[in-house]
């Protein structure tokens, strides 16, 4: 089985050194870059699994960085980022990335978080049923589509279509909008969401699911999902 191969821009050359061999310990093909632009250079060249891209690099941010990444491929993205309450998270996260890790962070904790990301990215259908459910009666179905309006959600090729065009979506839009659309009117809290999306067993920042429900409306119609205030989101039918 092929190693995973990983794309971490650090312009600290202590963090770089130390985050790189902590991943190689573990198995990881790790290319460590030092600034945005030899980043970008790097993923065009060697096409990683993933990217772990700091806020704060020389050249080009991370912030961009993201962006042009998720310009060319849905390869998921971490972003790295020093303080927690940073808007420089948000901004990544709406610029593509799927998570973010808070620095100082512990290897072991960076470990399982890209070991969570690549999990979900490789079963983009979620759990086993989870593509397939819902309640009966809520949604016109067809075989392994499920229709809402003119939005339809193909569960078995893994593929949206609005006004019968293609939506593009990334792997953690696709196992958002497989969450909703396996349960249309019921609300999801961010806890919910964050547990079987982002499979955080744990609390975790709830603005990484409210990005990604934004910019999923803005893909699929900014009235497909209603905010329940105080409860979380759903799937209108």
């Amino acid at each position: 089985m092929a190693e995973t191969h990983v794309l971490f821009v650090e312009d600290d050359d202590v963090i770089r050194e130390a985050t790189q061999l902590a991943l190689e310990r573990v198995g990881f093909t790790v290319t460590a870059m030092p600034d945005g632009l030899s980043g970008l250079e790097a993923f065009r060249a060697d096409r990683p699994d993933i990217a772990l891209l700091d806020v704060m690099v020389p050249g080009l941010d991370g912030v961009s960085l993201c962006r042009r990444i998720r310009d060319e491929s849905t390869v998921p993205v971490i972003m790295l980022s020093a303080r927690a309450d940073s808007i420089d998270v948000v901004l990544g996260l709406e610029a593509g990335a799927d998570d973010y890790v808070t620095k100082p962070f512990d290897g072991a904790v960076l470990v399982a978080r890209i070991r969570a990301v690549l999990r979900r990215f490789g079963h983009a259908a979620g759990p086993e049923g989870t593509a397939q459910g819902g309640t009966e009666g809520e949604a016109e179905g067809l075989g392994g589509v499920l229709v809402f309006g003119d939005l339809e959600v193909d569960t078995d090729g893994m593929e949206v279509r609005r006004g019968g065009e293609q939506v593009a979506l990334t792997p953690t839009e696709m196992r958002l909008l497989l969450e909703f659309s396996s349960a249309p009117g019921t609300v999801l809290s961010r806890d919910k969401l964050l547990e079987r999306v982002w499979d955080y067993g744990w609390g975790g920042d709830t603005r990484v699911v409210d990005v990604h429900v934004q910019r999923l409306r803005t893909k699929i119609g900014q009235d497909r999902i209603e905010t329940v205030r105080g409860f979380g989101y759903k799937l209108r039918g």
